[in-house]
């Protein structure tokens, strides 16, 4: 089971920029194995916005979200990760709607249903977002 991750833009871009994309990556391979994670290319500072932040979510411009969030999601296509981990949740909901719009194929999931699945802690009633997979891992 391979894990992709999204860097999200106001954490990583334009705030904290690598250092906290390797602590982003650090307990993201800590939950789901360094050896089942695979790095978009760009990532960290130079990782692609999703088009979902900013209000842009909320615009009512759909179809220029989804365009603009092309590129994103053909970058989450090309690492084969059926899995694309999001720690920001707009970037969750945007990455969502690329995935069901272009027919990505990847399930969308916030980093602390990963966390929480790894602790034994997720409940029943949070597993919308997993595959198959997971869904019933812990339970």
């Amino acid at each position: 089971m391979k894990f992709t991750v999204q860097d999200p833009c106001q954490l990583v871009r334009k705030t904290f920029g690598d250092p906290v994309a390797e602590d982003l990556r650090f307990v993201v391979k800590a939950v789901v194995g360094e050896e089942n994670f695979i790095d978009m290319t760009p990532n960290r500072s130079n990782n692609y916005c999703c088009g979902g932040g900013g209000g842009f979510l909320q615009s009512g411009f759909t179809e220029a979200r989804r365009a603009y969030g092309k590129l994103k999601d053909e970058q989450i296509k090309s690492t084969g990760a059926p899995y694309c981990i999001t720690p920001c949740h707009n970037c969750h909901a945007q990455v969502h709607d690329l995935s069901e719009h272009f027919g990505g194929g990847y399930h969308t999931v916030h980093l602390w249903t990963l966390i929480c699945l790894s602790l034994g802690i997720l409940g029943e009633n949070e597993r919308t977002y997993l595959g198959p997979d997971l869904a019933e891992v812990g339970l």
